[in-house]
């Protein structure tokens, strides 16, 4: 059994890879889109031509780590927690008193799991429309003018769920933690994840001797 000391292992390497590198390429994204469609910010760093192949390149790329980390068994169930929706989930969205240890939490607590479908389906709509929007000889007018419409109040959308995203972790500076180094203390994981920290280290001591 892990013993408190050690803490416990959260994220393996492929987890944090794709999560620093699909974060990475994201972020590009959203700071070259402000310089695009920011005249202020345009003209302050010139290179309008380059500034706009970094995003559509860094918006092409992104597909790539998250394929590739399919490659891994230990990836693969991360999202398989973050896909699979429990009653336990219910009741922490309706709860106003979530993160009082009553609701079991697994290794995802809902609002992750909500934000990880916000963002996939995001991120989805955006290479579609910007694959419309890119490759202008392959689609209507008609049909761009929609992705243009579509694709900037998406990008809209995913740039708020960055900044909530990057708040919360701000927040929590052991997650924030558990994303370089893989590992969490196992008090964190049992006040915060308890279910998930009660699967992999075993029930408390406290647990215990009230079973008892």
């Amino acid at each position: 059994m892990t013993r408190p000391a050690e803490g416990v292992l959260r994220f393996g390497p492929t987890s944090r890879w794709v999560h620093a590198t699909a974060g990475t390429l994201t972020l590009a994204c959203i700071l070259t889109a402000a310089v695009l469609y920011n005249g202020s910010l345009s003209n302050l760093i010139g290179n309008r031509h380059t500034v706009r192949a970094v995003h559509v390149w860094c918006g092409f790329a992104l597909p790539v780590p998250l394929l590739l980390g399919l490659a891994s068994a230990a990836h693969r169930r991360d999202l398989h927690l973050l896909n699979r929706f429990d009653p336990h989930d219910w009741r922490w969205l309706r709860s106003r008193n979530r993160r009082d240890g009553r609701i079991p939490v697994g290794k995802f607590n809902a609002g992750q799991k909500v934000n990880a479908a916000l963002s996939a389906g995001a991120l989805a709509v955006l290479l579609l429309t910007g694959s419309v929007m890119y490759f202008t000889q392959w689609t209507p007018l008609a049909w761009r003018s929609g992705a243009t419409f579509t694709h900037d109040w998406f990008a809209l959308g995913l740039g708020l769920l960055v900044c909530g995203h990057t708040l919360y972790a701000v927040r929590s500076p052991v997650a924030l933690r558990a994303m370089r180094t893989g590992s969490v203390p196992l008090a964190w994981a049992r006040s915060e994840h308890g279910a998930w920290a009660e699967e992999v280290a075993g029930p408390s001591e406290k647990a215990v001797s009230a079973g008892e």
